[in-house]
């Protein structure tokens, strides 16, 4: 596919559901429009539970996403779903996400359900925590 990409406009409107999924914060448009319908999503701080409410610049949006809020200024609209970069010209983040961290948030005894069994590693790092330092 060549061509001009299409650049974002400063002025008019989108769908919220559309925006969230043009501007790559959702995988598909249906998870987008779930995320609205669900009243999961703030604009200006008050709750939206419609996936056609009206987005322009200089709304803020406020939602979570993989487990982080996430805040962000809408600085424009686009007419199609592009590559990464043209998405993150559409908005400013407000409230980046924090780094995660190496270890689960229990420490390393705790492992989170479903991980599977410790490696020889893991078991070692939980002999050191509880005290048995056989080397």
């Amino acid at each position: 596919m060549t061509g001009k990409p299409v650049q974002p406009s400063s002025g008019g409107a989108l769908r919220l559901d559309k925006w969230l999924w043009y501007a790559r914060f959702f995988k598909t448009r249906s998870l987008a429009s779930q995320i609205c319908t669900a009243g999961k999503v703030r604009v200006d701080g008050a709750v939206v539970g419609k996936a056609h409410f009206v987005i322009r610049p200089g709304h803020v949006l406020t939602f979570v996403q993989g487990g982080h809020v996430r805040v962000v200024k809408v600085l424009a609209v686009a007419d199609r779903r592009g590559p990464a970069p043209e998405a993150q010209a559409l908005y400013e983040d407000l409230a980046p996400p924090a780094a995660d961290t190496a270890m689960p948030r229990g420490g390393p005894l705790l492992r989170p359900a479903g991980f599977g069994r410790p490696t020889k590693r893991d078991r070692r790092a939980m002999d050191r925590a509880r005290g048995r330092d056989y080397e």
